[in-house]
């Protein structure tokens, strides 16, 4: 599991509450399913206006990823890589090829299939680009869902706060005059549940899938320079060395990247 993620949603709504706690005397008046019902399935219908429907139910697979453990286990993709680079050198294709079938990584494992097959440095460069390209899209497809329904989630917001308002003005005479407080709270917390969705919960998870889209398209990228330098016949130390070299390179990048929200990552190729 990733504990950034868990500590930031259980602390987070969790800090909300210490403040209801300590700043209410009724604090079942914060709790309101009808407002939770008309926030949160509002969101999920205007999205599903939006977007196919497999791709909004692919969100709740999303949602789990971002639950998951973040590492990419790039260290052992660089020792896979070298392996088999350096049968290649010694000119052993047999037993490159026998090790490429215990890769993990399956792009990876594309890449170097095609070097030991004897593919032109164009139909590779073609071919990973291609598939990164595809990626970066689809994740982005993703987390923009995310985005959409951080936007769609205080709108929502809003609009439990008319009907309660409405429903206030139709009860303010003396035989209603109880219903205006319960109209009101209805008013006010579908605004503070649509907030709270979209601040502490939609928006942070687009944030983290694009930030860790970013983070595996630096090591595809990585790994295609790699690939090159395999079918360059470039020695395994050398791949090593240069892969350890640009993945200290990227991680910096991405640390600056974090740091300037305009900022964009771009490949590691041309770093050389």
């Amino acid at each position: 599991m990733n504990p950034a993620t868990l500590l930031g949603i259980f602390g987070g709504f969790g800090i909300v509450i210490g403040a209801i706690f300590l700043s209410s005397n009724h604090v079942s008046d914060y709790f309101s399913p009808t407002s939770l019902f008309l926030v949160l399935g509002g969101t999920i219908a205007a999205t599903l206006i939006s977007y196919p429907l497999h791709e909004v139910l692919r969100v709740f697979r999303v949602f789990t990823i971002v639950l998951r453990n973040e590492r990419l286990y790039t260290e052992r993709d660089i020792a896979e890589l070298v392996d088999v680079a350096k049968l290649k050198f010694q000119g052993q294709i047999n037993r490159a090829d026998e090790r490429l079938t215990k890769i993990n990584n399956p792009f990876l494992r594309t890449g170097m299939q095609m070097v030991l097959d004897g593919a032109s440095n164009e139909d590779i460069m073609t071919l990973l680009q291609w598939r990164i390209g595809r990626m970066r899209a689809r994740e982005r497809a993703e987390a923009q869902i995310f985005r959409t329904m951080a936007a769609f989630a205080p709108a929502f917001g809003m609009l439990g706060t008319l009907l309660g308002l409405i429903n206030m003005l139709h009860a303010m005479d003396a035989a209603h005059f109880a219903d205006i407080g319960v109209n009101m709270a209805l008013a006010l917390i579908t605004t503070l549940y649509g907030i709270l969705l979209a601040n502490m919960i939609f928006k942070p998870i687009a944030l983290k899938l694009e930030r860790r889209t970013e983070q595996r398209v630096m090591v595809m990228n990585m790994m295609v320079e790699g690939v090159m330098l395999m079918q360059q016949q470039r020695s395994p130390a050398f791949i090593r060395e240069t892969l350890q070299s640009f993945l200290a390179q990227s991680e910096d990048e991405l640390r600056e990247g974090a740091s300037q929200p305009g900022k964009r990552t771009g490949s590691v190729r041309g770093t050389r």
